[in-house]
């Protein structure tokens, strides 16, 4: 895959991934709306996450250990308790009701590109509804519900309106501070995708939340402090390679109510995500520059990601 450092893209260019603060009804109004929620039978045929999407170079579904292990959400008829959408997988935390980690294949070479619209968010049917996080969560603050598969990743295909729908399930859904997806990490979004259609690539993507013990309690649900990032590709050579990468919302937290500052984005190890995470990547951090560098240096590495050109791949 071709990697444009000098690549830098245009403020026209970016779109937030998440719709803008709005008033929402009380709670308890909330409470007694009707959810909407898709039909497990109309989920049934969705061709999920592929771990053989970029070819000899496979990238399994990644594996949670330990304690996240026995934090499964089962889903039903499912051999790995995931749900798949079309283009995409999520695995559930059944302690914190919402995603686990999430999974993507992004074809740039078949790209759609496809109107938002209306943002309507649905409950799966594939679980209770208690097993999800609805709009309880969001209302009257300045939490986003933020999309971890990027609406736009899946859109590609035939099948490019149904990915775009599928995105807005709430099981796809992660509380992030409103703004988050305005600085480094949403250039970091756009850099992925565009260069993948600029150069009609194939990527894979994985994204998820750091659960943490000491995660802030709000309205009942601990919010993350942190999210990752992992990616999987081709080089134009036929070299298999992967990054990573997390931003931290933690300081903006503590300001849940109030303003937001600047958030800031590291590139990091995919060893380091996994012992964050408790989620094993099996050998992709074999092919994982700053993973290679830590095994032989005995040393931490991190960068934090000022502007695009950071990027070590």
């Amino acid at each position: 895959m071709a990697i444009d450092l000098n690549y830098q893209p245009r403020l026209s260019d970016m779109r937030r991934l998440a719709a803008p603060v709005q008033a929402f009804a009380p709670e308890a109004e909330l409470k007694q709306q009707t959810p909407r929620v898709t039909p497990a039978a109309s989920l049934a045929e969705r061709l999920g996450y592929a771990a053989d999407f970029l070819g000899e170079f496979e990238v399994p579904w990644p594996q949670p250990v330990g304690k996240r292990q026995e934090d499964i959400q089962p889903v039903p008829d499912s051999a790995e308790n995931r749900l798949d959408y079309q283009h995409f997988s999520i695995t559930m935390s059944a302690s914190r009701r919402m995603a686990m980690y999430v999974g993507v294949n992004v074809d740039g070479g078949a790209a759609v590109s496809v109107e938002r619209g209306k943002d309507r968010w649905y409950f799966d049917g594939r679980l209770p509804l208690e097993a999800q996080i609805g709009e309880e969560l969001y209302a009257d603050n300045l939490l986003d519900r933020g999309h971890l598969v990027r609406r736009e990743d899946p859109n590609w295909g035939p099948e490019a309106e149904t990915a775009n729908r599928d995105t807005f399930h709430f099981t796809n859904c992660s509380p992030q501070m409103a703004g988050f997806n305005q600085k480094n990490w949403l250039d970091l979004e756009n850099y992925l995708l565009d260069n993948t259609r600029r150069w009609k690539e194939r990527i894979t993507i994985f994204t998820g939340p750091v659960f943490r013990d000491d995660d802030r309690l709000y309205r009942g649900i601990q919010i993350p402090a942190a999210y990752w990032k992992v990616v999987a590709f081709v080089t134009d050579e036929g070299k298999p390679s992967a990054t990573a990468y997390m931003i931290d919302q933690s300081s903006e937290l503590a300001q849940l109510e109030a303003i937001f500052g600047r958030f800031r984005t590291y590139q990091r190890s995919i060893r380091r995500i996994e012992s964050l995470t408790g989620l094993s990547f099996g050998e992709l951090s074999r092919y994982d520059g700053f993973s290679n560098e830590e095994a032989l240096s005995g040393t931490r590495i991190e960068a934090e990601l000022r502007s695009l050109s950071d990027i070590r791949i």
